[in-house]
């Protein structure tokens, strides 16, 4: 069945759990899964619309980006219209984070460059830039994924796009779709000499350190 998600910044493993979770190969063809991206609603504050977790070395660290405000009332603005606020030098402060996080970890070097090129880009929208960093995750962790947006909005928990995981993941609020995937698995982290393992931390944490093997975490093989 095709899954309903939102637009999110560097999503957290579950969100890719989910998108691998129909995706399935045989000898003579690839079946990939079906994912809609919520295309129709209006901009939420404090979701992972515009934020990430990840793992620094003093711990579990967010990063968040700033959006134009046009009226003050950031929330009525469609999702798609959200422009990205540049006025900042967020994206040098970003890509410093995330290096200082991962330059030791086994794949950093093999992804950076190209992740960062895609934040250096600055797309205009929150859409269009989560959504090539999307698409950048997918290819690399070697999903097969048909990626579409919805056209219409449909109230939550409707099946009008198959699962609707929209209000599940939030960085406000525990999950347990990774435990309910049988994906509750440990993988190797940098720092989790001193604080232990971490789940579910953006999706660049299981690929700066699996590589190529994040689609076997993800699939559970």
């Amino acid at each position: 069945m095709p899954v309903l998600l939102n637009t999110a910044y560097f999503p957290p493993i579950g969100y890719f759990a989910l998108m691998a979770k129909e995706f399935t190969l045989s000898p003579d063809r690839v079946n990939p899964s079906i994912v809609y991206i919520e295309a129709c609603e209006n901009y939420q504050k404090q979701s992972y619309r515009n934020r990430c977790r990840y793992y620094a070395g003093d711990g579990v660290q967010t990063l968040s980006f700033p959006i134009v405000h046009t009226d003050g009332s950031h929330n009525n603005i469609p999702i798609r219209e959200v422009r990205v606020d540049y006025t900042t030098d967020w994206v040098t402060r970003h890509k410093r984070a995330i290096e200082s996080a991962y330059r030791m970890s086994a794949y950093f070097d093999y992804y950076a460059d190209e992740l960062f090129d895609i934040l250096d880009s600055h797309p205009d929208t929150l859409f269009s830039l989560n959504m090539q960093i999307t698409g950048f995750f997918i290819g690399k962790a070697g999903l097969a994924v048909d990626l579409r947006e919805t056209d219409t909005f449909c109230p939550y928990g409707s099946d009008m796009y198959g699962d609707d995981f929209r209000e599940k993941i939030h960085p406000k609020r525990p999950d347990t779709i990774l435990h309910d995937m049988n994906l509750e698995k440990p993988y190797f982290q940098v720092f989790s000499g001193k604080y232990g393992f971490i789940p579910n931390l953006s999706v660049m944490d299981l690929l700066f350190n699996e590589g190529p093997d994040s689609i076997l975490y993800l699939k559970n093989l």
